[in-house]
């Protein structure tokens, strides 16, 4: 008896018609979550430009009713007097004063800051870890008024002995040269500003850098790498677009404090070559004295102040996107 054996053959299925796709697809592009959140998503976006728009546009209005009254140099004048008649106000000591005191602060806060963190997350024992990362978290929850205090009470008068080493020997610079009398400086102000900003360059450097692939270290120990020759090769790589994130979100901190600077700078319209002699001032630190004593044109004349603090945080923070563009290669999106 002939038996053949037959494959049972399965029609394909057949493709959908276009207006049965697009049927399908209506209910879920329709629906009305989607419509809300992407109406509260645009909004939100919208309401930020336009509030950014806003506050350019009274601080440029207000500030050119000011510059108009002024009859000096707006950016070079190195006096502040905005009641004499005429005005004369200039802000160049607070624009030196501002950027000085935040590159001090950078200068010591980014570095101790990046090694903190890599302690944290590569070196210390999982219990000293998470010690450590609650204490800096504690520390970024402090009030500014506190640090203030503490600058002013605790900080100033136990500086007199590095204000004297500086002046021992770095005096021959000029820019550790110390007149004596109370350490209340641009270095003291970078000091202080190092400590408040400290708390938050180490929280997001520290969650970058537990974001770097375990792979990548595995792979540089396996070819022989030591512990700092991994942290070089596959950490600091890794994370260094995310530490000068961190580092921007401290300096726009230290280019705008107020309340502690102004407690422990002895301020005057003066630039000082030496960092230890007191004078100086910041953008910040001079607004918050002198608002509530001010006329209409020194209201004006600090808001036409506070305008280049605000064109400078747009700069630095445009700089800063520059310059993670530039390095999205070692972003933890493209690892």
């Amino acid at each position: 008896m002939d038996i053949s054996t037959k494959k049972d053959t399965v029609p394909p299925p057949t493709p959908p018609s276009s207006d049965a796709a697009g049927q399908a697809a209506a209910p879920g592009a329709t629906r009305i979550g989607d419509r809300i959140f992407l109406g509260l998503s645009r909004g939100s976006g919208i309401f930020l430009l336009a509030l950014m728009a806003a506050i350019a546009v009274f601080l440029s209005y207000r500030a050119a009713l000011a510059i108009s009254k002024d009859e000096a140099n707006f950016f070079t004048t190195f006096e502040w007097n905005p009641t004499a008649n005429p005005p004369v106000f200039g802000i160049a000591v607070l624009a030196f004063g501002t950027i000085v005191s935040s590159v001090i602060a950078m200068a010591i806060a980014v570095p101790v800051a990046v090694g903190i963190a890599l302690f944290i997350t590569h070196y210390a024992p999982r219990k000293l870890g998470g010690l450590i990362a609650y204490v800096v978290d504690l520390l970024a929850a402090v009030p500014s008024i506190v640090y203030g205090l503490w600058g002013a009470l605790v900080l100033v008068p136990h500086l007199g002995g590095l204000y004297g080493w500086l002046n021992d020997y770095l005096g021959w610079t000029g820019v550790f040269e110390w007149q004596g009398g109370a350490p209340r400086s641009m270095l003291t102000v970078g000091i202080l500003l190092a400590i408040m900003i400290l708390p938050i360059i180490t929280n997001v450097s520290r969650e970058v850098f537990r974001q770097v692939p375990r792979m990548h270290e595995e792979a540089a120990l396996a070819l022989g790498a030591t512990r700092w020759e991994v942290i070089r090769m596959a950490v600091l790589p890794f994370g260094r677009s995310g530490v000068i994130s961190a580092s921007m979100l401290g300096l726009g901190r230290a280019l705008g404090e107020t309340m502690a600077v102004a407690m422990v700078l002895s301020s005057s319209f003066e630039i000082n070559l030496s960092l230890l002699d007191p004078g100086g001032g910041t953008f910040a630190q001079n607004i918050a004295s002198k608002f509530s004593e001010a006329t209409e044109i020194g209201r004006d004349a600090l808001i036409a102040s506070g305008l280049v603090l605000f064109v400078i945080t747009l700069l630095v923070n445009g700089a800063a996107r520059l310059i993670i563009a530039r390095r999205k290669e070692f972003s933890g999106a493209n690892a």
